[in-house]
């Protein structure tokens, strides 16, 4: 299956939990800066509530308790980016974040009338040109930290069956233990943090947006290709053609890498944690996330993961 006939291929996209109706922080964020908000259709659910509002505006709306802190990077980066005239998505002028009914509620430009995936060469194109980027000394970017400090508790997973619980907080520790030791070639800088054909969307006039810049952050490179290298070489999202294009347009092959497999099975760790957060409260996940931990403990196949 091609990338543009794909409906959804990053793990940022996921059914919305019962009980959890993220629109009454939508309608007082809105009302706070003046912005039209009905008719509303979320457009999906993950990480973020998105939602199409009137006047191509998109809102993104967290998950309760999310820090504050966070969603002021993003609109500092992305008024950054806009500034130099970078391809990514770009926030409405207006006084933001604002809180409301204890989320986060952030409102920006809407590129596109209709999600389409960019081809896989000008993905390769947006993360060159966001890795030859120079730091900007008024924008902070955290280290990547994909699974959190050495100090921090390990995640739970209650919607999980024990056995499989226990696994994956082992493969979790692992994971963050070698994320850091592995002998990575390209030089760190800036990188998007969860970079995949999901998040590089293309606008009205047919041209490549970077979007979701949650995860902005410096660090290894290799972190920014891995998705991409993933998806075609397990998962078998991409075909061969389209993963040519994208390492071509890039100009760096991650497969080529000795440590290619660690990192393949840290961002696997990655996903399918983020994926097991939500076994709780979606049935649909939770059956998901069962299987792709059944893959990872026997070293089975990731062609039949689905894409969240």
């Amino acid at each position: 299956m091609t990338t543009k006939s794909r409906c959804a291929i990053s793990d940022a996209e996921a059914t919305q939990p019962e009980l959890d109706d993220p629109s009454v922080a939508l309608r007082g964020a809105a009302k706070a800066v003046h912005i039209p908000y009905e008719p509303s259709k979320l457009v999906r659910y993950g990480s973020n509530a998105v939602y199409r509002l009137p006047d191509e505006v998109i809102a993104r709306v967290s998950r309760p308790g999310a820090p504050l802190d966070g969603a002021r990077r993003q609109v500092a980066v992305a008024r950054w980016l806009a500034a130099v005239d970078y391809p990514a998505t770009r926030v409405i002028d207006v006084e933001q974040p604002i809180e409301a009914d204890g989320r986060v509620v952030t409102f920006w430009r809407s590129a596109t009338d209709v999600e389409e995936y960019a081809p896989l060469d000008e993905v390769g194109y947006i993360l060159r040109d966001l890795h030859a980027l120079e730091s900007h000394p008024d924008v902070e970017l955290p280290e990547v930290r994909p699974f959190g400090e050495d100090w921090e508790p390990l995640p739970e997973y209650p919607g999980l069956a024990p056995e499989d619980e226990e696994f994956l907080r082992d493969k979790y520790e692992w994971a963050r233990l070698v994320f850091d030791a592995l002998p990575y070639e390209l030089e760190p800088g800036i990188i998007h943090g969860d970079a995949n054909v999901g998040n590089v969307l293309l606008d009205r006039d047919g041209e490549a947006v970077l979007i979701d810049l949650d995860s902005m952050a410096t660090g290894p490179r290799e972190w920014d290709l891995i998705q991409t290298a993933l998806f075609y070489d397990r998962l078998g999202w991409h075909t061969a053609e389209e993963y040519a294009a994208f390492v071509r347009a890039y100009g760096h092959d991650i497969l080529g890498w000795h440590a290619y497999t660690d990192l393949a099975d840290i961002r696997e760790i990655a996903m399918t944690s983020w994926l097991s957060k939500q076994a709780a409260t979606s049935a649909k996940s939770a059956k998901e996330a069962a299987k792709r931990i059944d893959a990872i403990r026997t070293g089975g196949s990731r062609r039949d993961w689905s894409a969240y």
